[in-house]
């Protein structure tokens, strides 16, 4: 090793470990290296460094005789996941079981860092453990908190709870927040195990107490962009108000079709119309979808920024769209009374529910009505005279969605379509962000007829595209794990349930005999959610693998490209093909492009989930604060070691700690999910119906604590 490459410490490592690999087979003391490695007396100490970093690192080991050599242990790296408590696991590609490092051996990672580690050997039987011997890469660069003002400096408490460390500012870096101030920090120190991480406020975002400041923490938080450029809102000044007659020219013609919009009281972007009448036998059902396309160009300012939000974000007191208002709420929402571009799939469907004749086409359509879920609803189920007699001339048509709507339903369940039919909630707000009313959401008749046509053109439209062999994005849901399935099955054994599989492979339909079993039951709601968790997350990819919750071998979404950029995307391919432009230079440019498209959306569609999901726990959280002492009746929905579960009709959740259950001591029997008490034998059971007192609310941990009655 020659004097310049004592300059880099990095660089010491690497030739040092080449070295040690290439040229040294036994274990050797420092002062054999020195010499080997031509490394002068007086830089003795460099080398000494170097070692022990490697060290450090678990690169190379150290004998009890002193000896050096390169280290045998198993390496990997992976992503790093923190725990409020301080330990962690480490997710490593192409690896099932992640690895669980334990606090002491944590070595400074931070949540989502790209971490190398050393497993440790355990033994047979017990989870893999593991320790950081170093970071490879930060993720998280800046975090949202609470303030905490000290005299001279001031820290902050990660809204994220995985975020195990409060954040050290010191004072010149405080910005002048005070004590419960919600802010953005920027990460400048990552610590160490001895030493907190370090930090600067960048943006004061408001008092934890004002309205609104608890949402736009979430949404800092998942860095979502809520203001749209310059360049893009310049774009959008060029879209006409109307469609320009022009632009109607060449294309099929459908404004003397009876068409109709079906939304929720309160929807705004109106991407998708429905006709539906009988030819002989036949159903002719056209699914009419707005076309985005034509206004939003690709590589345009307007088609960078829907790519880079991949999705619109949809939160109890906004909507973050994925276009600007203009475009979304107005030229591209197919609103009553006036004309309408559109992408439509027109299917000839038989009375069993085959789809047997299909036409793509660009259409205008103009709807007749702007009908709500409610109305539809009102006709249908309830025969509300008012209802019927306003839309006298529409109701034979709503009829009819209703009978080909069951028709298609009966045909996916025959197929062995899942329907994981979980209760969904929908909170009101008042003119302050305060909850007012939480209640679960209505699925009725109106929203099946949707969702049961907007599938049946979402899985023409990936057939027909798979079999022109073209580039195209698709929606997968791809098979569960063979592990996860015979696990699964095991599980609901001990309920008496069995699901048929071989060797982990099990077919749709078995899934959706089980679900079909449990329902009713006292174990209905931990059996559906253990195996909805049983199952692959749906994404968006170039490649046809098909979706298994749907028991479909095609799949892609087509259906909204108003909201989503991966509808958009196929919206561009199937109207060059269309028009005889997607020649070999398109098709290959889809092809190079594809691949990152779609992973970009599946990641943004994750983000904007996950988002979604943590505004609706603070406001559950929030609202349910106003009844701390009071009773309620709930039903157990889950049971741990640690407590158990009791979910309110409003679809409210809470948990009643296992330290809270004072009239006895309580152990948790895995075998059966239940609680029972050592002394009384008394015992709790999934689905038992239980009296419930609000015992507390922590806005910043999301989680409501409940004690017995």
């Amino acid at each position: 090793m020659s004097n310049n490459d004592l300059v880099n410490i990095e660089r010491q490592k690497k030739v040092l470990v080449d070295l040690m690999n290439d040229k040294f087979y036994v274990p050797m003391k420092i002062k054999e290296l020195a010499v080997i490695l031509n490394v002068p007396k007086e830089r003795r100490p460099e080398l000494e460094a170097v070692l022990s970093e490697l060290l450090a690192e678990g690169k190379i080991s150290l004998s009890k005789r002193g000896k050096y050599s390169i280290s045998k242990e198993k390496r990997y790296t992976g992503i790093f996941t923190s725990h409020e408590k301080g330990f962690g696991f480490v997710t490593v590609e192409g690896i099932e079981e992640d690895f669980f490092i334990p606090a002491t051996k944590v070595n400074g990672a931070f949540h989502k860092d790209t971490v190398e580690i050393i497993v440790d050997p355990v033994p047979t039987g017990k989870r893999k453990e593991g320790r950081v011997v170093r970071v490879v890469s930060h993720e998280i660069t800046q975090v949202i908190g609470y303030f905490q003002k000290n005299k001279t400096f001031g820290y902050v408490v990660p809204d994220n709870t995985r975020i195990a460390e409060d954040i050290y500012i010191p004072g010149k870096f405080t910005k002048g927040a005070m004590t419960g101030h919600k802010v953005v920090v920027e990460i400048t120190n990552y610590g160490t195990n001895d030493r907190k991480p370090e930090g600067r406020v960048t943006e004061i975002i408001g008092h934890v107490n004002d309205p609104g400041v608890d949402i736009m923490s979430v949404i800092l938080a998942y860095d979502i962009p809520t203001e749209f450029p310059v360049d893009v809102m310049e774009e959008v000044e060029s879209v006409p108000d109307e469609v320009p007659e022009k632009d109607k020219e060449g294309r099929l013609d459908l404004r003397d079709w009876t068409t109709v919009t079906i939304d929720g009281d309160d929807a705004k972007d109106l991407d998708d119309a429905i006709t539906l009448f009988k030819e002989g036998n036949n159903y002719k059902l056209g699914v009419h979808i707005a076309d985005v396309s034509n206004y939003v160009k690709e590589g345009s300012p307007l088609d960078k920024e829907a790519l880079k939000r991949g999705t619109s974000v949809y939160l109890v007191d906004r909507v973050i769209p994925m276009l600007p208002h203009k475009l979304s709420n107005g030229l591209c929402s197919l609103n009553e009374g006036v004309d309408r571009l559109a992408l439509s799939c027109i299917m000839d469907v038989d009375p069993k529910g085959n789809i047997i004749g299909h036409q793509i086409a660009e259409t205008v359509i103009r709807s007749n009505r702007r009908m709500t879920y409610s109305k539809v609803r009102d006709i249908l189920v309830d025969h509300d005279e008012s209802a019927v007699a306003e839309y006298k001339e529409l109701v034979p048509m709503f009829e009819l969605m209703k009978e080909l709507s069951e028709i298609l339903r009966n045909k996916r369940e025959n197929r062995g379509a899942i329907d994981f039919d979980f209760p969904e909630c929908k909170i009101k707000l008042d003119e302050k962000g305060k909850p007012v009313e939480i209640k679960p959401y209505d699925r009725n008749v109106a929203t099946r007829i949707i969702e049961d046509f907007m599938l049946a053109a979402n899985e023409t439209v990936a057939e027909d595209f798979f079999w022109q062999e073209l580039p195209f994005v698709y929606r997968n849901h791809e098979k569960p794990e063979k592990d996860k399935m015979n696990k699964l099955a095991a599980f609901v054994s001990t309920f008496g349930y069995t699901m048929r599989n071989s060797n982990g492979e099990v077919h749709p339909k078995e899934v959706q005999k089980l679900l079909s079993s449990i329902e009713g039951k006292p174990e209905e709601d931990l059996i559906a959610r253990i195996t909805l968790r049983s199952m692959q997350r749906a994404s968006y990819t170039p490649e046809c693998l098909g979706h298994f919750g749907l028991s479909a071998k095609y799949y892609s979404h087509f259906t909204s490209p108003i909201r989503r950029y991966p509808d958009l995307q196929i919206h561009r391919i199937i109207k060059e093909q269309l028009n005889g432009k997607l020649n070999s230079k398109r098709i290959d440019h889809y092809k190079n492009i594809l691949g990152d498209v779609t992973k970009v959306c599946s990641t943004y569609e994750r983000r904007a989930d996950d988002a979604e999901r943590d505004v609706d726990k603070l406001k559950k959280v929030e609202y349910m604060k106003n009844y701390i002492g009071e009773e309620f009746e709930g039903v157990i929905s889950g049971i741990t070691n640690y407590g158990i579960y009791v979910e309110l009709p409003n679809t409210v959740e809470g948990m009643i700690h296992v330290n809270n259950m004072r009239d006895d001591h309580y152990n948790f029997v895995e075998d059966t999910y239940s609680m029972v008490g050592e002394r009384t034998g008394r015992t709790y059971k999934l689905g038992e119906s239980v009296r419930i007192v609000v015992d507390r609310c922590d806005k910043v941990t999301k989680t409501i604590d409940f004690l017995f009655a």
